[in-house]
């Protein structure tokens, strides 16, 4: 190996340094992520990455890095033709309402979301036959259909501050119910929730935070809103993985249990050694679809292109932007 192509290398293989070994990114990653950014640049493409990749994902690909809000907004200032979400299905659909007229590649059209495949467009459509008149709140791991038939978009991140923006007492909150839960016990605002989970979150359990505590003292434990209510009671703070790095960076806590899918931990782990992250290692299947190989064969093939049917754009569109907004 050439000294110019081994000191490339060298800081292509920083960013993980702490959290991999070398000869395991030598051997597993380096030659997709080197082919990854020459076609970056022949393609003209960036790459979203969600929180929950992995790091060779996260660190080493990705131009734009955050939870589904952050995604969604540089998604409105991307100067590049084509996007690659390294992320789920409705994300690439929500980059691709704001952004009509660029190409948006997901790497693996099956990388779906329980939340979002827990509604369709018609429950929605039930839901305001059975109470006229309530706004419809709708978290963004949903579907175009159903953003469609919502008034207002929300993200883990933004949702209480949604809810309370519309002034009103009840609001129909879909589809994640334990979201709803969570920001009516913050609010007082009545939630008329719709019965879907995040098959990652929902498998946490008070008992196991009580655990973890007994073997770890000193921990500080955050958990996700899309954890059961009685896990967040456990926590001794609940955010976004956005507001979960917030509360890293500021507080700098010296041992942290993340209670959300373990790539986070991961990934953390690179950006402060100087905290120890205890990993409860729930794993999204849907989000590890993604990978180095599949974001490759994307730019190369420019598969699979996520397309959003002519009538569902405005209204969709609308609902994310109405978020944006707020």
């Amino acid at each position: 190996m050439s000294a110019s192509l081994m000191a490339s290398r060298d800081q292509l293989y920083h960013p993980v340094a702490h959290i991999m070994l070398r000869e395991q990114w030598e051997a597993s990653y380096a030659a997709d992520i080197e082919a990854i950014l020459r076609l970056k640049q022949e393609k003209n493409a960036v790459i979203l990455a969600h929180n929950y990749q992995t790091p060779e994902i996260f660190h080493c690909v990705a131009d734009i890095r955050g939870d589904s809000l952050a995604l969604a907004r540089a998604a409105q200032t991307i100067d590049a033709d084509t996007m690659v979400m390294a992320g789920v299905h409705f994300m690439a659909e929500t980059a691709k309402l704001l952004n009509p007229e660029k190409t948006v590649l997901i790497p693996d059209a099956t990388a779906g979301c329980s939340l979002a495949e827990g509604i369709t467009a018609e429950n929605v459509r039930e839901l305001k036959k059975r109470y006229p008149g309530v706004p419809v709140v709708t978290y963004v791991n949903s579907t175009a259909d159903v953003k469609a038939e919502s008034d207002v978009c929300c993200t883990s991140g933004n949702a209480r501050r949604i809810v309370e923006s519309l002034g009103v007492s009840r609001v129909i909150m879909i589809p994640d119910e334990f979201l709803a839960r969570n920001i009516e016990a913050e609010t007082g605002i009545e939630m008329l929730t719709w019965p879907a989970h995040c098959e990652v979150h929902e498998r946490f359990t008070p008992q196991e935070i009580k655990q973890y505590r007994r073997l770890h003292p000193g921990l500080s434990v955050i958990a996700h809103p899309e954890c059961p209510p009685d896990v967040l009671a456990a926590a001794d703070h609940a955010g976004s993985t956005a507001q979960m790095i917030d509360f890293i960076d500021q507080k700098k806590p010296p041992k942290v249990l993340l209670v959300t899918e373990c790539s986070m931990s991961d990934n953390l782990a690179a950006l402060y050694p100087q905290t120890q992250f205890v990993r409860p290692c729930n794993l999204c299947p849907h989000m590890k679809r993604i990978t180095l190989s599949n974001i490759r064969q994307a730019l190369e093939t420019m598969q699979t292109e996520v397309t959003i049917p002519e009538h569902l754009q405005h209204p969709a569109r609308m609902a994310v932007e109405r978020m944006l907004a707020i």
